[in-house]
């Protein structure tokens, strides 16, 4: 698949580091991590196969883990907010538009347990699926889906990624915990940027000063221009 966005950029798409995945991930603004119904719009289709999971012994050389560093950066907002709860990431600037419309919808305002959560967020900052089930009583399914409804909401990212080693010798399988935060809490103006980095000085905003109909249209319309085997149907389901 050829990106426009790559034309205007300069950057080859292909992912085969941490870095040349926030690359990417700059460059086209707002991306699905997996393979999905739109050909090449993904992160997985951006990868030579032999970084992908399958097969790949070290996991520290797949997207899998690189990931890490990338939501570690704080420059883009990742969670599970395309295609009714599978996971993506997004720059500041188009997560914002993504963020106006879906807070709009009656169908993405939240619910009283999902209330909950939220208000432990700003007590906390950060919750992760431990922390859920506790405060809800409820089992990890249960948890799941109420952190990926409410980051379809746009309410939650997620904040952070930790490996998790295992065993006498320490291994690392692939195995990670999330935890996560609200975006303005994770984009706010006074957070010290990660690796990525913002550059010195410079703030971003989750606000936008237009209606949530014209974000959808803005959307919409990017997606297509760097994704345009995409229909607008296909494009619709994905943000919808």
């Amino acid at each position: 698949m050829s990106f426009d966005r790559k034309k205007e950029s300069g950057l080859d798409p292909t992912v085969v580091s941490w870095e040349t995945m926030l690359g990417a991930i700059e460059a086209l603004g707002i991306v699905p991590f997996f393979e999905n119904p739109i050909p090449g719009y993904s992160i997985e289709e951006m990868t030579p196969r032999e970084n992908w999971f399958d097969g790949q012994e070290d996991l520290r050389l797949t997207p899998w883990d690189w990931k890490i560093p990338v939501v570690q950066s704080g420059c883009v907002a990742y969670g599970k907010f395309l295609w009714g709860g599978k996971a993506a990431f997004a720059t500041v600037e188009w997560y914002a538009e993504l963020m106006n419309w879906r807070r709009s919808l009656v169908k993405y305002q939240p619910y009283a347990e999902q209330l909950l959560v939220m208000d432990y967020l700003s007590e906390h900052g950060s919750i992760g699926i431990k922390e859920i089930r506790g405060l809800l009583g409820v089992k990890k399914s249960a948890a799941d889906a109420l952190i990926t409804r409410l980051q379809m909401q746009c309410r939650v990212v997620t904040g952070d990624i930790t490996r998790v080693y295992r065993g006498p010798d320490l291994h690392y399988n692939g195995w990670q915990v999330s935890s996560f935060c609200t975006p303005e809490a994770l984009f706010c103006a006074d957070a010290l940027p990660g690796p990525g980095g913002f550059p010195f000085g410079e703030t971003r905003s989750l606000v936008v000063d237009h209606s949530p109909d014209e974000s959808l249209e803005r959307l919409v319309a990017h997606i297509r221009s760097i994704a345009p085997e995409g229909t607008e149907k296909q494009v619709m389901k994905m943000l919808q």
